[in-house]
Parts: structure tokens; C-alpha cells; sequence
């Protein structure tokens, strides 16, 4: 019986632990483009990130992202924030899964394509750190 216990718990941990996205290699040059698109992105809105105009305050700022994620763990982090905090309000960039009340004409799109998450990922990894972006 405890083996079969076991084996339900690990199950249940593989089943709940999140999985690596299978997304293209990034290009910095295009994600620092993306952010700067507030109407497309939106992430300057929310956030500071390093080697950009001054951005918002409502989130943390993304400096140092590079010490603390993996590529992986990063797109996973973006891709849908929900999967590590339910009650984030930082929308999901690629997923719909769970969205309610959505603009018509943009049910079932995702805010970003894999290949944008990648860019952006590959910029945020690479930013400089710049002192007025960390708060």
C-alpha cells in the first residue's frame, strides 16, 4: 500500500510541476522592440526594465532576472504567471486558458507568439542592469 501511495505522490508531482516550453531560440534585438510596445506587450507599463525608458511600478522591477532564471524557467514565468501564482494580475502571453470576458476578435489569440516570448525572454536575460531601473 505504501508503494502505490508513492507512486501516487510522484505522479501527482509530475503532474503538477510546470514543463519547459518547447520555444524557439530568442533574439534580444527584437525583444527590447516588443517591450517598448506598450499597446502590444504592455510590460513597460507594469514594469522597470533594465536598458529602457522608465517603466511602471505596479510590478517588480526586472532587473536581475538573469541570476535568478533559467531561459526555461523565465518563458514559463511569462507565458502564464498563473501557474505560480493564481492570483497574479499579470495577464498570461501565451495562453487563453481560464480567460473570461475577452475582447471579440481576440478570443482564443494569446497576447505574444512563441517566437515573440523567446525575443523577449533573450532581452530580459541579456539587459544591462541599469540603476534607475532597479527599485
Amino acid at each position: 500500500m505504501s508503494l502505490a501511495l508513492l507512486s501516487l505522490g510522484l505522479l501527482v508531482a509530475v503532474v503538477a510541476a510546470p514543463t519547459a516550453l518547447a520555444a524557439p531560440l530568442g533574439d534580444a534585438a527584437r525583444g527590447r522592440t516588443l517591450l517598448l510596445q506598450r499597446q502590444d506587450t504592455g510590460c513597460i507599463l507594469c514594469h522597470a526594465v533594465p536598458g529602457l525608458p522608465l517603466g511602471g511600478a505596479l510590478g517588480p522591477a526586472l532587473n536581475g532576472l538573469a541570476q535568478r532564471y533559467n531561459r526555461d524557467e523565465l518563458q514559463l514565468r511569462i507565458a502564464d504567471a498563473r501557474r505560480f501564482n493564481p492570483d497574479t494580475i499579470m495577464p498570461p502571453y501565451l495562453s487563453t486558458a481560464g480567460l473570461h470576458n475577452v475582447a471579440r476578435g481576440q478570443a482564443g489569440k494569446t497576447v505574444l507568439s512563441e517566437q515573440a516570448l523567446a525575443d523577449v525572454v533573450a532581452y530580459l536575460l541579456a539587459a544591462p542592469e541599469a540603476d534607475d531601473a532597479k527599485r
